[in-house]
């Protein structure tokens, strides 16, 4: 549909009638060559009927160039339909661990056995695409931490940067946890988002760095929520002098603390244990942290000011000619009047 963004324009349409009206004319001059003679000046010369006719073409083209610049001054816009524009979710950080216990080959998937980063990148990448209105960011933390990308809607470089990390990028001997945290609170602090959320995965205990617990009472000054996830097995085969025997290969996995920065932060722990676990687990986050919709209604619009303005210069140039060959009509007569006399 049309609108009209500035509809008390139309008002000013009786300013040149008015005028015209309210001013008197302005006196001949007969020097003036530049004067532009109008029926009171052509009556008398030529066919009556002709010379108002002209008169009547002039005044409609005059009259319909000026409601045209009338009209693109009053702005008019087309409306497209309306269409929901959906707004900006939470700030959501992936903390991913990839110590060299990451590289532990204890995610079973149809009786193979794959290592603990691979299963969860996997995962992870299902959980990303369903993120649709969040900015995500990605920490890597071995025996430090590293902000791999920073928040963005942009998640197909979210999933990619997970998607190349390597274990020992970040230092493959010790787990820094705390960290971690420390850098997603960096991150989050400031941000005006009223949810911001920091969703971390690891298989081991903080051994270096800053106190996982201490950054976790930051995190919750700063309204920060904190999921933890403690992923691996609790039961694995392995090849022995005497044949297989079973280890747990979850033994180093500090389940206390983790519970203790989820509680801290009004979060929650899960345990994963198998694939399966770990992709219920990212679903359940989908419940718990859903996508908001904060739908905006626009209507895109489209000015159309430059269609009468052109229809309104067309019939300027159409008069002017019209004037300027009249004129010409006008003197080459009086010329030859002026001959013949």
């Amino acid at each position: 549909m049309i609108s009209i963004e500035y509809p008390w324009i139309f008002l000013i349409i009786p300013l040149p009638f008015l005028l015209r009206l309210i001013l008197k004319p302005r006196a001949e001059e007969s020097s003036a060559a530049l004067l532009t003679p109008m029926y009171s000046n052509w009556r008398n010369i030529g066919n009556e009927d002709e010379v108002y006719s002209v008169v009547r073409t002039l005044y409609f083209l005059a009259s319909f160039s000026w409601l045209s610049l009338v009209a693109a001054a009053s702005n008019p816009l087309w409306l497209d339909e309306p269409i929901n524009q959906i707004r900006e979710g939470r700030d959501l950080m992936l903390a991913v661990d990839i110590s060299g216990s990451m590289d532990t080959r204890d995610m079973v998937i149809e009786k193979k056995e794959y290592p603990r980063l691979a299963v969860t990148k996997t995962v992870l990448n299902g959980f990303i695409k369903r993120r649709k209105n969040d900015q995500l960011g990605l920490i890597l933390f071995g025996h430090q931490a590293y902000l791999q990308t920073p928040l963005t809607f942009d998640h197909k470089t979210v999933t990619q940067m997970l998607y190349e990390s390597v274990i020992g990028l970040a230092g493959a001997q010790r787990t820094a946890v705390g960290d971690a945290i420390g850098l997603a609170v960096k991150r989050l602090k400031d941000r005006e988002t009223k949810n911001k959320v920091l969703v971390l995965l690891t298989d081991g205990a903080n051994n270096t760095g800053v106190d996982p617990i201490k950054a976790s009472e930051l995190a919750a000054l700063a309204k920060i929520k904190i999921y933890t996830i403690g992923v691996g097995a609790d039961r694995l085969e392995v090849d022995g002098f005497f044949g297989k025997r079973v280890v747990n290969p979850s033994q180093d996995l500090d389940e206390k603390s983790l519970k203790k920065i989820a509680e801290n932060t009004s979060g929650k722990y899960f345990r994963a244990r198998n694939p399966k676990e770990l992709s219920e687990i990212y679903q359940l986050l989908d419940e718990l942290e859903p996508n908001e919709i904060e739908a905006e209604m626009i209507r895109p619009q489209k000015s159309l000011f430059f269609w009468p303005l052109f229809i309104s210069v067309f019939f300027m140039v159409i008069l002017l000619l019209v004037l300027s060959l009249r004129s010409r009509s006008l003197n080459q007569t009086e010329a030859k009047r002026d001959a013949d006399d």
